[in-house]
C-alpha cells in the first residue's frame, strides 16, 4: 500500500499545481477505488491538501502578484467554514457524502463549460464581506467531502467575477490553505484523521505540485478550459461509478 499511496500523492499534486485545485477532487476517487471508504479517503484526501497548497501557493506567488487581498478574504472565508467539517462529516453518512460530492462537481462542470475561459470585461470588484461569505460556504461544503474547495471557487469566480481563468485557479489554490488547515484541525478534533497514511501522499504530492505549476504557465488559456473540464468530468464518472 505504501508505493501505491505514494503514487497517488505524485499523480494528486501534478493534478493540484496544474488545475490550482487541493487535489481532493481527484484523490478521493482514487482513494475508494482502491478500497478505502469516504470518511478514511477524506482524512487522508485533508492532509495532502495541506502540503500540495502551501507548496502550489508559493510558487504561483513567484508568477503571478495581486492575489494576495482576494485570496486572505476568501480563504479566510474558508477557514471559518473549513471548521465546520468535521461535524458534517460526522452527522452524516458516507453514501450521502458521496452524493454531495458528485453535486458539486455536476455543478461546477455546468457553469465552467457555458462560461469564457477570459473575459473582455473587467472583473468585478466585490466586497471583502463577500469574498469571506463565498469562502466560507465553499469551504464549508468542500472540506466536508474531501475537496479543498476550488471546483466550488473556481467557477464562482470565472462565472460571476469575471475572473481570468489562471488568475482565478490560482486564487483556488490559495484558497485551499485556508480551508484545508482548518478541515484538518476539525476533522483531528472529531478523531476521523490518518495522520501516517495523509502524511505520505502530501509528501509525494510536492513534487507533482512543482511540474503542474510549471507546465500550466506553458500552456494557453483556453486549451487549459479544455483539460480544467476533461479532469471535472472524469472525476465526475468515478464518483458516480463507485456511488450508484
Amino acid at each position: 500500500m505504501i508505493f501505491e499511496l505514494l503514487f497517488l500523492g505524485l499523480v494528486t499534486g501534478f493534478v493540484s499545481g496544474f488545475f490550482g485545485v487541493g487535489g481532493g477532487m481527484i484523490l478521493v476517487p482514487m482513494l475508494l477505488l482502491s478500497g478505502l471508504v469516504m470518511k478514511e479517503a477524506i482524512s487522508i484526501s485533508v492532509v495532502q491538501m495541506v502540503f500540495s497548497s502551501i507548496y502550489g501557493s508559493f510558487l504561483n506567488s513567484k508568477k503571478q502578484s495581486g492575489i494576495l487581498i482576494d485570496g486572505i478574504a476568501i480563504g479566510g472565508g474558508g477557514f471559518i467554514g473549513g471548521l465546520c467539517s468535521g461535524f458534517v462529516v460526522a452527522a452524516f453518512s458516507n453514501l450521502t457524502l458521496q452524493y454531495i460530492f458528485i453535486l458539486i462537481m455536476l455543478a461546477s462542470i455546468l457553469k465552467l463549460f457555458f462560461t469564457p475561459a477570459e473575459h473582455d470585461k473587467k472583473e468585478k470588484n466585490q466586497s471583502i464581506l463577500l469574498l469571506v461569505l463565498i469562502g466560507a460556504i465553499s469551504g464549508a461544503i468542500a472540506m466536508s467531502v474531501g475537496a479543498g474547495g476550488s471546483i466550488i471557487i473556481t467557477p464562482i469566480l470565472v462565472g460571476f467575477m469575471n475572473y481570468n481563468l489562471k488568475r482565478a485557479t490560482t486564487l483556488g489554490l490559495f484558497f485551499v490553505i485556508f480551508s484545508s488547515t482548518a478541515g484538518f484541525i476539525s476533522l483531528s478534533f472529531n478523531g476521523h484523521m490518518l495522520y501516517s497514511q495523509g502524511i505520505m501522499v502530501g509528501l509525494a504530492s510536492l513534487v507533482g505540485v512543482y511540474l503542474g505549476i510549471k507546465i500550466k504557465h506553458m500552456i494557453n488559456i483556453v486549451s487549459y478550459k479544455k483539460y480544467i473540464l476533461i479532469l471535472y468530468t472524469l472525476t465526475f464518472s468515478i464518483m458516480i461509478y463507485k456511488t450508484i
